[in-house]
């Protein structure tokens, strides 16, 4: 994921905490705050030593960053997040996370929804 996606700076992650609205699951809390003008949604991730060691904290970052990764064009671009995760999502592979993470965003209103067919016959229409 590019620098500009991300968000490093200890203030940045105290004004999306004091300004920014939360939404949670079992997994997962992400703090959402909008901001005006912003050509792309930024990140910022914390994954506590609670999670685990050093490989397991990684890899919990790393899913998540993909996750955005692919949702890329389906995430609200005006806005940051900062994603907090919880100890569950230490034992979870790629697709529980990615659905975890989709489930929580559905809630926060930052998804936006794709175009699925309702039925065969629109399925059908769709590849012709």
């Amino acid at each position: 994921m590019k620098k500009e996606f991300r968000i490093k700076e200890n203030a940045e992650f105290q004004i999306v905490f004091k300004k920014g609205k939360s939404v949670a699951n079992r997994q997962f809390i992400i703090y959402m705050l909008e901001k005006e003008g912003q050509a792309h949604f930024r990140i910022g991730l914390s994954v506590s030593k609670k999670i685990g060691n050093a490989v397991t904290r990684n890899r919990v970052k790393r899913y998540i960053r993909q996750v955005f990764h692919e949702l890329e064009e389906q995430v609200s671009h005006n806005k940051d997040f900062v994603i907090i995760a919880r100890k569950p999502a230490a034992e979870m592979d790629y697709h529980s996370v990615k659905k975890s993470l989709e489930h929580v965003l559905r809630l926060g209103k930052s998804l936006k929804k794709t175009k699925h067919a309702k039925n065969k016959h629109d399925f059908n229409q769709q590849r012709l």
